[in-house]
């Protein structure tokens, strides 16, 4: 394991050598030729003159939000490796290493929620996410997570795929893609897949512009709600010192919630809400819902109410839809990676996530399913206490006999008819 550790950290991050461009929002770290490339290119340029990253997005709230309630039910979701022992049973494999590596410990810095969650992250905001695969003896004992700024991927003529990182210190390696677990999400050429920053990258650069916009009003007090009116014509002097008197005015402070006072006969007028104030205050609603639609989560998850039921019914239905349309595509993505770049092709182990946690929180509707569960004899009592963490109990393995509502009797009413019918 130190090979890794002196393989990631060939050189202290004090020594990087590292480029800063400074633009209107904040500083952009250049740590990459990708990053580099990009920026020279305007690459991340929109219309509204903003450059959109996917660092830059997350400053976006809808963005911000989006990707932690995704990226959370990912996280905290149970992950579970089974092993089918035949054709229709299955059963735990808590003894297998990979078991431990996802449900304990994926390396030796994160928990397996901090992984997932970062893992999850990634694939939101870049369309990929990748990890380096540890094996010894033929078992895999870590993921070490590969940033996707810094992955290059190669398809060659015989479809073989390689992975080309490129380290801090600035050389680069290459991996087999038997070497890297890869998450792909939304995918056009079946290899890499793309970024909803990408897409969206337009209406995130005009919510950035109206964030700056109205974090500029505020700054200068430039919003007019009043009109001073002076009955003559202010001197280069006189306007120079009313422009300094309003500045001190409107700097809050000590100033604040006390009246303005005017002299030379100066008047107030008020001043409603300028049309470019209402629609700028319309159109970031409509940017939320925009942001909202290119993740696939339900607008009231992220805040907004006001359409409650434009998916479905309601705010029932659309959280049903999120899980059902959104979180499940992510769900599968997990399943199926895992199932391809960390399990054998002849072994009988799976990965699957534990959907039923997604009703923890509503008691009502959990414990009706336990009720049917048992009812129906899907789950025995001590499977049920299973689910709630609770301990097995004495004669809590057997099964209960469902009712019998398909029209077919069984074998005791059957025998209760013969004996009916020679009576």
């Amino acid at each position: 394991m130190s090979f890794w550790h002196r393989w990631f950290n060939g050189t202290s991050a004090a020594g990087l050598p590292r480029a800063s461009y400074q633009s209107s929002g904040g500083g952009i770290i250049i740590n990459t030729a990708r990053q580099l490339e990009q920026l020279l290119r305007a690459g991340n340029g929109t219309a509204s003159g903003q450059s959109v990253t996917p660092d830059s997005a997350m400053r976006v709230a809808a963005v911000y939000a989006c990707v932690r309630i995704i990226s959370g039910a990912v996280a905290t979701l149970p992950l579970d490796v089974k092993r089918r022992v035949d054709e229709r049973t299955r059963q735990d494999a808590s003894e297998d290493p990979l078991w431990q590596l996802l449900r304990r410990k994926p390396n030796r810095w994160q928990t397996p929620s901090q992984f997932r969650r970062m893992m999850q992250t990634h694939l939101l905001l870049r369309g990929n996410a990748y990890a380096l695969i540890v094996r010894s003896r033929g078992r895999v004992q870590e993921l070490l997570p590969l940033h996707p700024d810094r992955v290059t991927m190669e398809q060659s003529d015989d479809l073989s795929i390689r992975y080309i990182y490129e380290r801090k210190r600035g050389d680069k390696v290459s991996f087999k893609q038997s070497e890297v677990f890869h998450l792909v999400g939304l995918t056009l050429d079946g290899v890499t897949g793309v970024s909803v920053i990408s897409y969206a990258r337009e209406t995130i650069g005009l919510s950035l512009a109206m964030e700056n916009h109205g974090a500029t009003v505020f700054k200068n007090g430039a919003r007019v709600s009043v009109v001073l009116k002076h009955p003559g014509k202010l001197g280069k002097e006189g306007l120079e010192f009313l422009r300094a008197s309003l500045d001190e005015y409107r700097s809050g402070g000590d100033s604040e919630g006390k009246a303005l006072v005017l002299e030379e006969g100066m008047e107030t007028a008020p001043l409603a809400m300028t049309a470019e104030d209402a629609q700028w205050l319309e159109g970031r609603k409509f940017s939320r819902n925009d942001i909202a639609m290119f993740f696939g989560v339900p607008p009231h998850m992220i805040g907004d109410t006001e359409k409650s039921t434009s998916w479905g019914s309601g705010i029932e239905q659309q959280s049903i839809g999120f899980v059902s349309y959104t979180l499940e595509d992510h769900l599968t993505t997990w399943e199926e990676s895992i199932n391809r770049d960390l399990i054998p092709d002849n072994s009988d182990l799976y990965a699957r996530f534990n959907r039923a946690a997604l009703v923890k929180g509503d008691i009502k509707a959990r414990w009706d399913a336990h009720v049917k569960a048992l009812q129906w004899g899907v789950y025995s009592p001590n499977e049920v206490r299973a689910l709630e963490d609770k301990n097995p109990r004495d004669g809590g393995d057997v099964f209960y006999p469902p009712p019998n509502t398909a029209g077919t009797p069984d074998k005791e009413n059957g025998e209760r008819d013969e004996l009916a019918q020679a009576a």
